[in-house]
This record gives structure tokens, sequence and C-alpha cells, in this order.
């Protein structure tokens, strides 16, 4: 996003409050951001309000444009690399799909070629009319990106469809079209996530205290590197990523069975989840009941499969997935284990991270890990958000495919 020009339409209704939180984020990550409001938007909220969050003039009249250019919309449309409508009116729906150029947003949007995300925002029976799906339908199918709308409360008081998608969804969806001609465009990665759960009884299991953050954020840089994304996980302690496909899995059996469905067609798999190493062997049809002066439990355990070994005996049979990533998280010898960990399954390389270490732990928004590499490289690398480290471990495997790690697809 950094260093993109975006512009961000803002049409009439009561969600153009959420349009400032949007026009907030995209600045935030580094876009240009030049805002064309409607005269009906300006009700909702002030053009100084956007002025003000993208550090650029939002303008809203074609024939007063500041710095007296006389065809703003020409300008403006060839410089951008995405155009984001947030929220989108029924009216502005209905013009856009019949090439209407009216004001200063519509004639814009007619002339520029960038890709169009679009996140349409109104009353429910509005939305569900066969008019406005019929021009949701054209628009979709010339190539526009459609993000929402959501099910919930709308400003009549009703429940329904109509509610615009979240600030950050539409980021996600701006994110992914940019991506398209991204290095993993065409390339497919799986992430798995999350601390598996194996059952003691209906009610208890064992697991840990994973919170699916770090997965979540692999998924979302392989997802801006334009792959196609599937996450396969474990119960998650935040949101799944827009725009990845997720496969949901409790144990480490299913999860083994998941990735090893998806391995022959995968291209990276980077192994993030917390898999549990063993599983209670006989697991209690009934909750088990405490019995009177019973002073202990004794549980067999028996060993869960080995996800990554056994993708490693697949990868050696049919070359596939073609890069593999594994983590360490680790409470002592830190690169002892990990380097003993990436020989033993033949990885690519090991993100290896220390829990114990401030900042580093299970669910924390930040994390400190070092690479190694099968050559021998080990890279150490500072404290950072997860979503920083994400990209960084993304970077080192795109790097990978150059040295030979996946042959073009």
């Amino acid at each position: 996003m950094s260093g993109k020009r975006v512009l961000l339409g803002v049409t009439g209704g009561i969600a153009a409050y959420k349009a400032a939180d949007l026009c907030s984020k995209l600045a935030q990550a580094g876009a240009q951001v030049d805002v064309i409001m409607t005269e009906a938007a300006t009700r909702f909220v002030g053009p100084l309000t956007f002025s003000a969050l993208s550090g650029r003039p939002a303008r809203v009249d074609m024939w007063t444009a500041p710095g007296g250019d006389p065809i703003p919309h020409v300008h403006m449309a060839a410089a951008a690399d995405l155009a984001i409508v947030a929220p989108l009116s029924a009216n502005t729906l209905a013009k856009l799909a019949l090439g209407l150029a009216d004001n200063l947003l519509t004639a814009t949007l007619l002339a520029t070629e960038a890709p169009l995300v679009l996140a349409p925002a109104m009353e429910s029976h509005m939305w569900s009319n066969p008019v406005t799906q019929a021009h949701a339908k054209t628009l979709r199918k010339r190539g526009a990106v459609q993000v929402g709308p959501g099910v919930g409360r709308l400003a009549s008081s009703a429940l329904g469809a109509g509610r615009m998608a979240e600030p950050v969804e539409i980021l996600a969806a701006a994110r992914g079209v940019l991506a398209r001609s991204g290095p993993l465009a065409g390339r497919r990665v799986v992430v798995t996530a999350g601390g598996t759960q194996e059952p003691l009884d209906p009610v208890r299991y064992i697991t840990n205290a994973s919170s699916g953050k770090m997965g979540v954020a692999l998924a979302e840089a392989a997802r801006d590197l334009g792959a196609e994304v599937t996450l396969v996980h474990a119960p998650l302690a935040v949101p799944g990523p827009y725009g990845v496909e997720r496969v949901s899995v409790r144990t480490a059996i299913e999860m083994r069975d998941a990735v090893l469905a998806l391995a022959p067609a995968t291209d990276i798999l980077i192994g993030a989840a917390a898999v549990a190493d063993f599983r209670p062997a006989d697991p209690a049809a009934q909750k088990i009941k405490k019995t009177p002066g019973q002073a202990a439990l004794t549980i067999e355990l028996v060993r869960n499969p080995d996800i990554l070994a056994e993708v490693a005996a697949l990868r050696a049979e049919i070359g596939r997935p073609a890069v593999v990533v594994g983590f360490a998280a680790e409470t002592q010898d830190l690169l002892a284990n990990a380097t003993a960990k990436l020989a033993a399954k033949r990885l690519d390389m090991i993100v290896a991270n220390d829990v114990t270490d401030p900042g580093s732990g299970f669910g924390s928004d930040t994390n400190q890990i070092t690479l190694l590499y099968a050559d021998g490289r080990v890279e150490a690398l500072p404290l950072a958000s997860k979503g920083e480290v994400a990209e960084r471990v993304l970077d080192a495997a795109v790097a990978s495919m150059g040295d030979g790690g996946l042959a073009p697809g």
C-alpha cells in the first residue's frame, strides 16, 4: 500500500462516518489518498474531516477544484492506482453501472482505468431490489470487487442486509486487489495457525496458549503478496483474515489430514500452528466425574502424528510443497532446538522464538524471531509487530523462490 495513489469516493449515507476511519487507515498504511465526496456525503461528514485525515484537499465540486485545475477528474483518474467507493449509495451504484458522469466522483470513476473496490451501504429493501442487484452484478462482471454489504442493524433500526463493510475488511480487499501483480500472484500458500485441542471427554481438552495471531498475520501477508491463501486453523482468539480460504479443525489429526490434502497443490507451506505432541489415548464418552476419596486421575497419552515430518515424506515423493517453513517456539536452547527441528523435518527455513522473552509469548501482539535456513544462514531480527514479522517471513520465502525453491507456475 505504501506509495500507492488511492482514490476514495464517499457518497451520501450515514455510513460516511466509517469512511473517515477507512481514510485514516489508508493513510497510515502509506497510501496517498485523494478523497472525492458527493454533495450528499457532505450532509453527513464535512470535507475538512477527510482533508485532515488524508493531508490532501477533499474535493466535491467539479467546477471549483483547488489550484484551478480545469479537468480534475481526468488528472485524478490517471493518477489513481486504485479506486474505492465507501459507502456506495444506491444512487451512485446505478450511475456507475449506467456510465453516468454528472458529478466529480462519477466523472472521475468513468475516466479511470484503476481497479475498483465497492462497499455498498443502503437500506435492505433498496439493496434487495432487482434493479440494484442487476446494477451490482453489472459492475462485478466488469471487474469491480464488491465488499459487503453486511447484515445487521441499519439506520432505520431494522435488521437486514445493507450495512457497509467494516473499514478493515475494505482495506484488506484493497490490499488484495493491489497484490494481483505481486510476487506470489498465481501461487498457493497454506498456513497453519492456532493451538490444537485434544479431547479428554466431551467438555474438557488438552491445549496450549496459542492465540493464532502469528498464523493469521502470515496468511494476511501472503494474501497481500498476491497468493491464493488457505488458512488451516485450530480455534483462534482473533478474527480470521478477509480474503483467505479457511479450513477449521480442532485436533492434530484433523489438521494433519487437512494439510496433507492441500499439500500436492501447495507452493509454500508455513506451519505456524502450535500442534499438540500428545493426545489422550482413550477420550471418555461422557464427562469424567470425580469420585469420593479420589486423590488423583491418571490419563494415558499417545503421540500425535508429526505433521511436518509427514509433509517432508510427501515432498520427497512428489516434490510438493515446493517450500516448507516451520516454527520453533522454545523456552530453552533456542538455536540448538530449532536447528535440530530444521534438519529433522527437512525444512527450507525455520522461525525460532523464545516464548519466555517479553513481547514474544503466546497471545502477544509482537514477536522477536531468528530465521534459520537450510543452507546454514542465521538471521536474528529485532522485536516487531507480528504483522511486520509475517512480512519478513514471507519476504524470505519469496527470496527462496529465486534460489530454485519454486519453479515458475
